[in-house]
């Protein structure tokens, strides 16, 4: 049945996440369908990062590490976003990049593997992981002389099956770009019985699709603060490992902050019981204020359903495009490049164009449409993508209605080929 764009205003009016929306300042004219990369403003967070620099920093100065609990920031912060990805409450902590606590846990999972098997000498990731990964990856296994290989989600159960020279299996559960979202208690099971450790990134799970660590048996963790958890750009990021690594190996970025009694100032390192040995240095207590905010526009969806509500909500958004775009955009060429099973799709849809794909999504941003493009190799196996992220807490059925009636007048009226839309800027 053809929807109507009043009929997406009736599922708005019936939707009970709706007054969630209300907790972000969104511009007006602007249909954000970019929150997988950035999430909006949460319209707290002024205030509150003003309040962290004029009354905490301004008035408390230092002392305010103790009396406004900057210093339980990792920890405070960790065990609410714990409450999103299926870890208990002390196992989480929010430090660093997800580049630099990747590098934490992997370096402790491949001490591991040494210790417990020497002869496996592969690290197996996706050959369309987000390159900081694969980098971080490539800079570890060469400092160790070791191998990273990387194979498809198609191959991967395969070769996992001859998995006797793989020493971790590190994977992004919800691809970048593609959106293909991976069984994570299957996956890690598997990983398990070829002998490997299973090191998750969920920089596109957390807060988007339930994540259940511990159920999962998985062995680590990393994700972003500033995707759909709104802590803003460059938002501080967390790692989690299951309680039974968490002592048995302290990580290589061996901080003070990480230290059993910091302000011991001792010269030799002893590192923290558990998840704490995972800090490395001092806090950034503003990026972590904010990020703070973040998280609880996403807590504040438990008493609605949580997490498994917002899923729903976002599959929901997701199939109204794909079926919008199919039927208003059938004049173009435009595949689908994610999957077509919900339960193989995280909160994203991305869009096969290869002619013209920056310049589309140029032209869209223009129109007050936000997504992103993402470059891949212009071929059917490797195409550039359109790709558009529904956040269920704010993107409404009445959004994608209208983003696709953007979509198709960008397309029928090619407007994309002006000269304007085709000068690439550096952030794309």
């Amino acid at each position: 049945m053809t929807l109507t764009r009043d009929d997406c205003a009736a599922l708005d009016a019936a939707d009970p996440l709706a007054p969630l929306r209300a907790q972000f300042a969104l511009p007006e004219g602007v249909i954000y369908l970019d929150g997988n990369s950035l999430g909006v403003l949460p319209a707290a967070t002024p205030a509150r990062v003003a309040s962290a620099i004029q009354q905490e920093w301004g008035d408390g100065l230092i002392r305010s590490w103790n009396s406004a609990g900057w210093i339980d920031l990792p920890q405070r912060v960790g065990d609410k976003i714990a409450r999103l990805v299926g870890a208990a409450p002390g196992e989480l902590v929010v430090a660093d990049s997800t580049s630099v606590n990747l590098y934490k846990v992997l370096s402790a999972a491949l001490a591991i593997a040494r210790a417990d098997a020497p002869a496996r000498r592969v690290v197996l990731s996706d050959a369309e992981n987000f390159p900081t990964d694969l980098y971080i990856a490539q800079s570890l296994c060469a400092q160790h002389g070791l191998t990273l290989e990387l194979t498809t989600a198609d191959a991967l159960e395969a070769r996992l099956a001859r998995g006797q020279d793989v020493a971790v299996l590190l994977w992004t559960q919800v691809n970048y770009r593609s959106g293909l979202m991976l069984d994570m208690a299957r996956t890690t099971a598997l990983a398990h019985a070829a002998g490997a450790l299973a090191l998750w990134d969920l920089a596109h799970s957390a807060g988007a699709v339930p994540v259940d660590l511990n159920g999962a048996q998985a062995d680590f963790a990393i994700g972003c603060g500033y995707k759909y958890l709104n802590g803003g750009p460059g938002a501080p990021a967390f790692v989690w490992a299951h309680g039974r690594h968490a002592e048995r190996f302290w990580q290589p970025l061996s901080g003070w902050m990480g230290h059993a009694a910091p302000f011991r100032f001792e010269t030799g390192y002893q590192p923290a019981p558990g998840i704490a040995r995972y800090l490395c240095g001092t806090p950034s207590v503003l990026a972590m204020t904010a990020l703070e905010v973040g998280v609880d526009t996403l807590l504040a969806a438990e008493p609605l359903g949580g997490m498994a509500a917002l899923r729903a909500k976002s599959l929901q958004l997701s199939r109204l495009f794909i079926a919008q775009v199919r039927e208003r955009c059938a004049a173009h060429a435009l595949p689908l490049a994610s999957p077509e099973d919900d339960a193989e799709r995280g909160s994203q849809v991305s869009l096969a164009c290869n002619e013209g794909g920056y310049a589309v999504m140029a032209a869209l941003i223009a129109r007050g449409v936000i997504g992103d493009f993402r470059a891949g190799q212009g071929t059917a196996e490797a195409p550039d993508l359109l790709r558009f992220g529904f956040t269920p807490l704010y993107t409404r059925f009445v959004d994608v209605f209208d983003a696709v009636t953007a979509l198709a007048t960008v397309l029928d009226s090619g407007e994309w080929r002006e000269a304007r839309f085709n000068q690439r800027a550096a952030v794309t």
